[in-house]
């Protein structure tokens, strides 16, 4: 677990570390606005097409040789971005490096559905859900720190050096720790659903990570175009299920703990990430904080998320649902405190007295990943794991090219009607990322509402006179 958990931090925190080095990078490498789009976006693009076939392929071949194929392949492509002489070689190691995240992420949820009874995973996925917000929420912090210590010119080179050492020893410990012994499957991997699942995920995320650079309403017609293509991906697998084992089990979507549990996970990380996206640009653009001074700003939500995954994970079977509303509820209100603060604080002071609302939307944050992916797992059957860990995941990664999307729509239009007016414009995203945290209550509250119907169902007595 170790092992699995350090690899998955480090995959995640590429997609936010970055943030607040691309000034740097821009200056450094005299990227065009399109090229560092894809410094940002391409990452997290190829990162959520290889999730699912990766997970798919993890549970039939082997969940270990797939996490250190990643592994292998990430820490290549980070020591490849650090030496980037030029757009394009950056560009082209993000992509690789997003690909290698793909690979590995399945395989942390798998190893713990493989490794930990049903009963026993509360503890587990609660230390993932505290990796996967502490990730994203950290890394603004440790790219200010790393920029601060070694400059800008090679601050942000740092970024990417880092993950070396650390992906060569999460090998070798890898190779020694991870169990070899699994119950391998060798029938079909289904290449033609793979390919037709790839497709409409990257035609359904092109026009989000491209929403500034390609201008015109033109590029929206290829979300049509992509639900078309998942509908043919239904209904070949649908077919091909019959006889031979899918991508994904469709049938998963019939439970409702893994559906509704899918679609907060998505909700929210529409909501949540969009959330590091303006502010970092409100704080270094807006009041020209330093990199460092960006990601401390950031810091009390990832404490707060800290503090709270531990905790989630150890109690989420006492509570089930009601503990992820009581999480949603908390994020709304940290969000909305936030709003107030900024509002009524608009100078230099406003980022730092928000400290403590985003203290306590940190502290929701934690009740919200790490059970809702306990709960959304829970009746999943081990041998597709992978996959089903990857469906849950690749939503993850459409909410959040969706949020940032809407969330950077909002800021750069209200930026430019209101004459470069920063802190009307991080009001306005932030009310749109509370927005998705609310539709996300909603679906968590149907599912208690249902979840309590049936079980009164159950406890009804049976008329008299009936056996």
């Amino acid at each position: 677990m170790s092992v699995a958990l350090v690899a998955g931090f480090m995959t995640l925190l590429d997609v936010s570390i970055v943030n607040v080095a691309l000034p740097a990078i821009r200056s450094d490498l005299h990227l065009t606005a399109g090229e560092l789009q894809w410094v940002l976006s391409g990452y997290a693009l190829t990162f959520g097409l290889l999730l699912v076939p990766a997970g798919r392929i993890g549970d039939a071949r082997g969940r270990g040789p797939m996490f250190v194929t990643g592994v292998a392949l990430f820490t290549l492509a980070s020591a490849g971005a650090g030496l980037a002489r030029s757009a394009t070689w950056l560009v082209v190691a993000r992509l690789i490096q997003g690909a290698a995240a793909g690979l590995v992420n399945p395989q942390v949820s798998g190893l713990i559905q493989q490794l930990f009874e049903p009963r026993e995973r509360g503890r587990p996925f609660g230390l993932l859900g505290a990796t996967i917000g502490v990730s994203t929420a950290v890394g603004p912090l440790l790219g200010g720190v790393l920029i601060a210590a070694f400059g800008p010119s090679d601050g942000w080179r740092w970024i990417f050096y880092i993950n070396v050492p650390i992906g060569i020893l999460a090998i070798i410990l890898a190779l020694r720790w991870i169990p070899k012994a699994e119950t391998k499957e060798r029938d079909s991997l289904d290449p033609f659903g793979v390919v037709l699942l790839g497709v409409g995920v990257l035609v359904l995320l092109l026009p989000l990570v491209q929403e500034r650079e390609w201008h015109g309403p033109a590029k929206w017609l290829l979300i049509p175009l992509s639900l078309a293509i998942l509908a043919g991906f239904v209904l070949w697998e649908r077919r091909h299920g019959r006889h031979s084992t899918p991508v994904i089990e469709l049938g998963l979507f019939q439970v409702r703990s893994y559906a509704l549990g899918a679609l907060i996970g998505m909700l929210y990380f529409a909501g949540f990430p969009a959330l590091f996206f303006v502010y970092t640009l409100y704080l270094q653009n807006g009041h020209r904080f330093s990199a460092l001074a960006a990601g401390l700003a950031v810091t009390p939500f990832a404490v707060g998320a800290a503090v709270a995954s531990a905790l989630g994970g150890r109690v989420v079977a006492r509570f089930g649902r009601p503990l992820v509303m009581a999480g949603l509820i908390t994020v709304a209100a940290g969000l909305a405190a936030t709003v107030l603060v900024l509002a009524a604080a608009p100078g230099d002071n406003g980022p730092w007295l928000a400290a403590a609302p985003l203290l306590i939307a940190g502290l929701g944050s934690g009740l919200v990943i790490s059970p809702n992916q306990t709960l959304t797992l829970s009746e999943v059957p081990v041998r597709r794991a992978g996959s089903a860990g990857a469906v849950l995941q690749i939503g993850q990664r459409i909410g959040t090219a969706v949020g940032i999307a809407a969330a950077g729509t909002v800021f750069f239009a209200q930026l430019a009607s209101s004459g470069n007016d920063w802190g009307r414009a991080l009001r306005s995203s932030l009310l749109v990322a509370i927005g998705f945290v609310l539709v996300a209550l909603a679906a968590a509250v149907t599912d208690v509402i249902a979840s309590r119907r049936d079980a009164n169902h159950q406890r009804e007595p049976e008329p008299a006179g009936q056996a």
